[in-house]
């Protein structure tokens, strides 16, 4: 959520920046500002007449002590009481609206960014294969690690069902990259619920803006979690980390559950934008001044896991245009794809300044002991569906069988090879 200062103050700036994103809100923040205007006018007359009345009641005490008549001032009084419940109901109602419609603005982006996304460096020349590579699913079919069929007879389309092998390298990959993380990168990883209040699902921005995006349950209000980012973002919400604690970093592998939506049509095939699916999420929650350098370092931790695998990738720096809904500024990871022929996302690294943790309440204390709104970030530590499919097209050999990349190996009984049955 935004600062509503921000708005107050300069409210033409906050239109122009949130432009960059490729939308025009200059309708929503004209309305936020005349509702923040309308809500701070009967809040000042509210406490005006509080303090009046404060005034009356006691001159009545004193009336009453000397013995005089204060029935009019009695009756005065009831009078301002009767305003100020209107005027209270007023700014509730002024301020519920103004919020609601906070809630559906995003970010601002960061300073410097340019409109279109940039590569920022890679690692190295694609490798030229020596035959034709399959897509991930063909392979996975004809070595009877995925079957398409029986999830969709289970559950329709859009959701995998991974056999034998599969599960072994899925369970060898996200227990590489947990080891990696809590062991190297100083993560303590979490296993959090995987149904979360609808005020999580706020807190985060997932809600209310992609609501039809988000599996809900309709007799208690839970959802199902579309990231881990959710429930570890929202661990303090309403709280205040003491600032020797922070950076706090926090990891764990979830399914996550997304309707996709707005995605009708693509990537119908495969592992890439499934409605279930595995991820490792990283998450820090920081103080404001350490925030850049966090992200920086939360993108080398989730670029080490691809250089450990030894997947084709490249860093883009994401342009206003194309970052999520709650960044200020983001990173994608991209792996190459041979079979498909094309780069795929793999892991978004963002910085989301305070815009969460204004949403969730959570805040630290500055240098001169006072409460700030904590800086969160989160990133893709990595998306392990996508990996999976990434090592069937890149390490796949002539006779269509997949070579086990060597810090897998001990996670895959020593294996190097998964072959056709």
């Amino acid at each position: 959520m935004l600062d509503i200062n921000l708005i107050r103050n300069d409210r033409k700036s906050v239109i122009n920046l949130l432009s960059r994103r490729g939308a025009d809100f200059s309708a929503e923040i004209e309305e936020i500002a005349n509702l923040d205007s309308g809500w701070r006018r009967v809040l000042s007359e509210s406490e005006e007449l509080k303090r009046l009345r404060n005034e009356v009641s006691d001159e009545i005490g004193l009336l009453k002590r000397e013995g005089g008549d204060a029935s009019e001032k009695i009756s005065s009084m009831k009078e301002i009481s009767l305003r100020i419940k209107e005027l209270d109901s007023e700014a509730k109602e002024f301020k519920e609206k103004s919020d609601a419609l906070l809630l559906g603005v995003p970010n601002i982006p960061a300073e410097g960014l340019g409109y279109d996304n940039s590569v920022i460096r890679d690692s190295g020349p694609v490798p030229e294969p020596g035959f034709e590579y399959l897509p991930h699913w063909e392979l996975g079919e004809m070595l009877g690690i995925l079957d398409f069929e029986k999830a969709a007879l289970l559950s329709g389309s859009r959701f995998p069902l991974l056999k034998g092998d599969g599960c072994r390298l899925e369970r060898a990959l996200a227990s590489f990259m947990l080891d990696l993380h809590t062991e190297k990168h100083g993560y303590t990883e979490i296993i959090p619920p995987f149904l979360v209040r609808e005020e999580v699902m706020t807190g985060t921005g997932q809600l209310p803006k992609f609501r039809e995006d988000m599996y809900g349950t309709e007799d208690d209000g839970l959802f199902l979690i579309p990231t881990a980012e959710v429930p570890l973002t929202n661990m303090h919400r309403g709280g205040i980390i003491d600032p020797d604690d922070l950076p706090l970093k926090y990891t764990a592998l979830t399914p996550c559950f997304r309707r996709e939506a707005g995605s009708y049509g693509k990537d119908t095939r495969g592992l890439i934008r499934n409605h279930q699916f595995s991820k490792v999420e990283l998450v820090n929650i920081t103080s404001p001044e350490d925030s850049e350098n966090s992200h920086l370092t939360l993108l080398r931790e989730s670029e080490e896991v691809l250089k450990l695998l030894g997947l084709p990738y490249r860093v883009l720096l994401l342009g206003s245009s194309d970052m999520g809904f709650s960044a200020s500024k983001t990173y994608d990871l991209e792996v190459w794809m041979p079979g498909e022929g094309l780069w795929r996302e793999v892991s978004s690294c963002s910085n989301c300044g305070d815009f969460q943790a204004r949403r969730m309440e959570t805040r630290t204390r500055g240098e001169d002991s006072t409460t700030v709104y904590a800086h969160t970030l989160n990133s893709s530590g990595l998306a392990v569906g996508r990996i999976f499919a990434a090592l069937l097209e890149n390490f796949q050999t002539q006779e269509a069988g997949i070579r086990i990349p060597e810090v897998l190996s001990s996670y895959m009984k020593g294996r190097k090879l998964i072959e056709r049955p």
